[in-house]
């Protein structure tokens, strides 16, 4: 079965410029349809030789699989021109891997999903969160995992997204998807 990807219910994903009352709609959406993405994302692992009996118990050890399975898929497309003239000139040699595909993106937001519930499984102290203060603020109106030290918020979709262009770039494999659960593991608050 083809993998569908997700749709966001708005077209631009630079969360300041979109209106507060969209950016709840989204948050709203992202809860809505996170059971059906973790669904999706399950029936694309499983369907992957050598994947078959990936399971999504939320459980940290899960992690290891679905990070292998991940650093299979990261594709990566050149970046159009009208992009390449908007990037700063001191970060063309960061960029020059190319964008993430519009599918690696999809997965790496089921993966954002998936991640962020078995950091909630495990630490049921932790919440979801939307911010809205400050539009320059990087996570804001993000759906964010809250209660770590120092107030840091965790949004599992951009820190997904990050791991994919370490991916795409060979510096990183399928184990950071679990060294990323045990570092934000050792940061959630003691109560």
């Amino acid at each position: 079965m083809a993998y569908s990807t997700i749709q966001p219910p708005f077209e631009s994903l630079k969360f300041s410029e979109v209106s507060k009352k969209e950016l709840k709609e989204y948050g709203r959406w992202f809860h809505e349809v996170l059971p059906q993405r973790i669904v999706e994302l399950t029936r694309s692992v499983t369907s992957t030789p050598g994947f078959e009996d990936w399971t999504p118990s939320y459980a940290p050890d899960s992690l290891n699989g679905l990070g292998n399975w991940f650093a299979t898929k990261v594709k990566t497309r050149q970046h159009t021109q009208s992009e390449l003239s908007k990037f700063p000139p001191h970060i063309m040699e960061w960029v020059s891997e190319g964008a993430l595909t519009d599918h690696t993106i999809s997965l790496a937001m089921d993966m954002g999903m998936y991640l962020a519930l078995v950091l909630l499984h495990a630490h049921p102290s932790l919440k979801w969160d939307q911010l809205f203060g400050s539009k320059n603020f990087i996570h804001y109106g993000q759906p964010v995992l809250v209660g770590f030290v120092g107030a840091v918020p965790f949004n599992p979709v951009h820190i997904v997204i990050t791991l994919a262009y370490g991916l795409a770039k060979k510096t990183k494999d399928g184990k950071a998807l679990r060294d990323l659960y045990e570092v934000w593991s050792g940061m959630v608050e003691k109560k």
